[in-house]
């Protein structure tokens, strides 16, 4: 009998090493794991530091907005500045046109030419003397 039962645990232990513990498919072995899983950073740490992650994450995305808002704002100055060129030439140009168009020989061509009796005077103009005992 004892050899009966020999030969059982014997059948038994041949049994137990067949048996090997497989691994789970789940997650596959990259950089990222293995950096997680070999202690130099924990999930604990990663779980911690999410806050940071999504403020620092917040913060770049308000700093694109705030580039972009600027960019727009930079495009306007140089528009509203050719503008500004563009008035600048217009008005100096209207007053020189109006300084030419004021002056002596100019306004008396124009008299003439629109015919309404405006002629230029050929003598010099003349004081008037008023004594004190002529009154009229």
């Amino acid at each position: 009998m004892s050899n009966r039962f020999r030969k059982e645990i014997l059948e038994e232990e041949a049994e137990q090493e067949v048996v090997v513990e497989k691994k789970p498919k789940g997650i596959p072995d990259n950089f990222f794991t293995q950096f997680l899983r070999n202690g130099v950073v924990s999930a604990d740490d990663v779980t911690r530091a999410l806050p940071f992650v999504f403020y620092i994450a917040f913060l770049c995305m308000v700093y694109i907005g705030l580039r972009h808002v600027s960019d727009n704002t930079i495009r306007d100055i140089d528009k509203v500045g050719k503008q500004v060129k563009e008035l600048s030439w217009e008005y100096k140009s209207s007053k020189a046109e109006l300084a030419y168009k004021s002056t002596l020989t100019e306004v008396a061509k124009r008299a003439e030419a629109d015919s309404i009796g405006i002629h230029q005077s050929e003598q010099p103009p003349q004081k008037i003397v008023v004594k004190e005992g002529e009154q009229e």
